[in-house]
């Protein structure tokens, strides 16, 4: 139970019927059979291509009781099993249980337990029924505990009743819903120990008065049973209507070959800001030459593994190996290096821009989900980020079918209107060609087993990036 005052919802007043409660024992071996089949299947699955071979329950809370023909809510944290692949991932699921499913929520259906506390019962993706999406906006207005369960929410966080769900299709590693026109609740599906960047640093620049990335409303957390730190299962945060992310607005400018270069400017002044108030939130570090060497040492190794796996990459590997070296080359000449928390994996989808005003804000500071949680709240350089957005640059250019110099001048008027936030303390060229030269490694990999049709992107990037180091063009 929770021990905080129910919402003022009339089903979490309901009574469960008689019987063992649905989150028992006998729970996850009857639902093992059908996860095994369903959840390789979800956009946010991250072990495909290995086989599931168990599930381990974590935590399990009932947010509504299954009750008769009402529909229930329980709330799992599953961990699922791939030796063959090495994982061990723990996946939050959000299970709506009904005898009778309507005919709308068909394609949500995950299966009917053949025995257990739901045998025979409609177990389905939770998010898809509305009622069940509107209660957790209910749950999340009102802080305190629910088993595993913690619900926080800012003191002066205004949240509505009666707002509308309507869950959004387009995420990949995350589920979101977005709440009438006001809020927006993102789930994180593979959660693990630690407060995820994407509460944290949102929170601290918040507390800056940072304007440009929207502040937490409300949260929820999980304990861990290991005792260690909770796990950061979802944010509400504001949504902001009438926007369109940096990707959309790029490919629309690229359409009607119309000029983005005031956009890229405005943007990277933006990105100036953010990482301006980051750095006055939350502590910085000096990269001191052995931190510099441990990076160009990961750069190296991530070359050289990339170059076995693509042999298109083989031809400039050497070349590439002079934008690392230059890391430690140059430190002495240079003693203000300095590492902060950063965004962690931006690019143009990760801004949005407002109709009304054209203000530009950043979104989404979880980081690279592949990488674990410790290494993404790690502080980095900001030409990490910086090196991301210049990246996607290029991609939006060869998706456009762009002709000329239309990335180039985009790069350009990013890197102004960022040095024009940030005066004195812009970026550091060795630093930015060593991180935009290891992105384009990682995205030469991942688009020779991805996408093999876009391979030619990041090789371009690659070409001009060797030619840089050979002298060929201008030094960064």
């Amino acid at each position: 139970m929770s021990d905080a005052a129910p919402p003022r919802h009339e089903a979490l007043h309901r009574t469960a019927s008689p019987g063992p409660p649905p989150s028992g024992p006998g729970l996850l071996p009857s639902l093992a059979p059908l996860l095994a089949h369903w959840l390789p299947r979800q956009r946010w699955f991250a072990g495909k291509g290995s086989p599931v071979t168990g599930f381990t329950l974590v935590t399990a809370a009932e947010i509504l009781p299954p009750a008769g023909a009402a529909p229930g809510l329980l709330h799992l944290l599953v961990r699922a099993h791939q030796p063959a692949a090495g994982t061990d991932d723990c996946y939050q699921l959000l299970l709506g249980v009904q005898d009778l499913l309507p005919h709308r929520l068909a394609p949500a259906l995950i299966g009917r337990p053949e025995d257990g506390p739901l045998r025979g019962r409609a177990v389905y993706e939770g998010l898809a029924d509305p009622r069940l999406a509107a209660l957790l906006l209910e749950r999340l207005r009102v802080p305190g505990r629910l088993g595993p369960l913690s619900f926080g929410r800012e003191p002066d966080a205004e949240i509505p009743t009666g707002l509308v769900p309507r869950p959004l299709d387009a995420e990949q590693s995350n589920s979101s819903v977005v709440y009438g026109d006001t809020f927006i609740l993102k789930l994180f599906r593979r959660v693990g120990p630690g407060i995820n960047p994407d509460l944290e640093l949102p929170r601290a620049l918040a507390r800056t008065g940072c304007t440009r990335v929207p502040a937490p409303a409300a949260w929820f957390e999980a304990d861990t049973p290991e005792g260690g730190e909770p796990m950061t299962l979802g944010i509400l945060q504001p949504y902001l209507p009438g926007s369109a992310d940096g990707w959309q607005l790029a490919l629309g400018a690229l359409a009607v070959r119309a000029d983005f270069t005031a956009s890229a400017r405005a943007l990277g002044h933006a990105t100036a800001e953010v990482h301006h108030a980051l750095a006055t939130a939350l502590p910085t570090t000096v990269l001191h030459h052995e931190r510099l060497a441990r990076l160009a040492d990961a750069m190296h190794h991530r070359l050289d593994a990339a170059a076995e796996a693509v042999p298109a990459l083989r031809p400039y590997r050497h070349a590439l190996r002079t934008a690392y070296d230059e890391l430690t080359a140059h430190h002495a000449s240079v003693t203000t290096r300095r590492a902060q928390r950063v965004h962690g994996d931006l690019h143009l989808g990760q801004a949005l821009r407002t109709a009304a005003d054209g203000r530009w804000s950043l979104i989404d500071f979880e980081g690279e989900p592949a990488r674990p949680l410790a290494e993404r709240r790690r502080p980095q350089p900001v030409e990490q980020d910086v090196a991301g957005m210049l990246r996607s640059f290029d991609y939006a250019a060869a998706v456009g079918r762009a002709g000329g110099t239309w990335a180039a001048r985009a790069r350009e008027a990013f890197r102004e209107g960022y040095a024009a936030g940030r005066p004195g303390t812009g970026e550091d060229p060795w630093l930015l060609r060593a991180h935009e030269t290891d992105k384009a490694v990682y995205e030469v990999v991942y688009e020779a087993r991805h996408r093999p049709d876009w391979l030619p992107v990041p090789l371009a990037a690659i070409a001009r990036l060797a030619a840089r180091a050979d002298g060929t063009a201008r030094h960064p």
